[in-house]
């Protein structure tokens, strides 16, 4: 059964702006029937998903079909595509820490790691031909050769925990340090460099190269309220999310921009490389999103591990940010998609609703950014824009902001809805 969501028009009031999830029309959920808490993805050579639920190994086509590779030992939550075109996957065996490694036609092997109680997680294809893992338990950056030779460097800050790693694009692997707060560097010869963190980051856990060169990471603890960004010669930023924010996995889209899971807040997130987010709520309750990975028809695949589904979404967004200052209202857009679409937006405002545009659009990768400003602005109460993306298959996505800016309008009120699209 394929579970999905249908577009949901909501007013929430907080202050004067109000930051709304933005929705989605067709989030698509697949339930496994096999296995337990999938958590971690990745695209295969086959053009499937990959992913890693309990003590097996699943695949599902990109038309949902699912099909299941059991193993002996306990997945830990990341897989990733190797040079040889197997899935390489980190797990463990009791106190034994162990490297998968599955092709696409099921066939398993399994190499332990020197070091006991390691604890594997992320595991991920390096510039030199082998794959690199972190070891949360160890202390140890690690790396296997496709033949299955494994070497570890212990990590110079004692019990810092690393868990993200990343092929960078400087030739290096960048990591993670979750206890120590740093985000380190090793060379394929396992010469390791360490970058502390500041502008209000803790607690750094999964890591990607973005479009720009850099390397976006998500945080750990809670509340986790950054995204952060590092580049390869260490200067770090931070990007604000909603009290929502990102625990989990992030990975680069095929639009141009990163995409994160939101773990506890159930949700799956979108910043652009200018640092727009916008946050998208899943159809199940509690669903514990935690793996992501862009798939072979340009769309992105995540895991939700207490749910036990795999889900699909559009590769879309909006970026609508609201501002008024001298009645002047200007409306931000951050608009990114992967494939022609009619673009349209509306104004609402306390003595109705009128529509700013509808244009058409050629594929936008990277996002672009674009500015829409109303003159001599004048209302009372709530004021809204919404936005929509859509193909000749229905609405791709939609954004929706709410601006409080006084007056007779009661802040919390539903504001009217434009018709069907014309």
């Amino acid at each position: 059964m394929i579970r999905w969501k249908c577009l949901l028009f909501f007013v929430l009031l907080s202050g004067p702006v109000a930051m709304l999830q933005a929705q989605r029309d067709t989030i698509f959920e697949y339930p496994i029937s096999q296995g337990c808490c999938p958590n971690g993805i990745t695209n295969g050579p086959d053009g499937a998903l990959w992913f890693t639920a309990g003590y097996l190994v699943g695949r599902i086509t990109t038309s949902g079909a699912l099909s299941y590779y059991p193993v002996s030992f306990t997945p830990q939550g990341a897989i990733a595509l190797g040079p040889d075109e197997a899935l390489w996957f980190t797990g463990s065996d009791g106190s034994v820490g162990s490297i998968g490694r599955i092709t696409p036609n099921g066939n398993l092997a399994q190499y332990p790691t020197p070091t006991m109680n390691s604890f594997p997680q992320a595991i991920t294809a390096g510039p030199d031909g082998a794959m690199w893992f972190t070891e949360s338990g160890a202390n140890n950056i690690g790396r296997i050769t496709t033949a299955g030779v494994v070497q570890e460097y212990p990590i110079p800050t004692p019990n810092s925990y690393p868990i993200g790693i990343a092929a960078g694009p400087d030739g290096a692997l960048w990591f993670t340090e979750s206890v120590g707060n740093q985000i380190g560097r090793i060379t394929t010869t396992g010469v390791i460099t360490e970058f502390t963190l500041d502008d209000g980051l803790a607690s750094p856990n999964w890591i990607t190269t973005g479009p720009d060169g850099a390397l976006w990471f998500t945080e750990l603890s809670l509340p986790a309220g950054r995204i952060g960004r590092i580049t390869t010669a260490g200067g770090v930023t931070s990007f604000v999310l909603s009290p929502e924010g990102a625990t989990g996995h992030i990975t680069a889209g095929p639009d141009g921009a990163l995409w994160f899971t939101g773990g506890v807040f159930n949700s799956v997130g979108r910043i652009t490389t200018s640092g727009v987010v916008t946050e998208y709520s899943l159809p199940t309750a509690s669903s514990f999103p935690t793996g992501i990975a862009p798939g072979s028809d340009g769309a992105l695949w995540l895991v939700e591990n207490d749910a036990g589904n795999i889900a699909r979404a559009t590769a879309c967004g909006i970026g609508l940010r609201l501002s008024l200052a001298n009645s002047t209202l200007t409306i931000n857009f951050d608009v990114g998609i992967t494939a022609a679409a009619t673009w349209r937006a509306w104004l609402i405002t306390g003595s109705g609703g009128s529509r700013l545009f509808k244009k058409s659009v050629q594929p936008i990768v990277p996002p672009r950014a674009f500015t829409d400003t109303l003159t001599n602005f004048s209302s009372k109460g709530n004021v809204e824009v919404f936005s929509t993306l859509s193909s000749a298959n229905g609405i791709t996505c939609s954004d929706e902001q709410i601006l409080d800016i006084g007056g007779s309008g009661a802040a919390g009120e539903q504001a009217s809805m434009p018709q069907a699209p014309q």
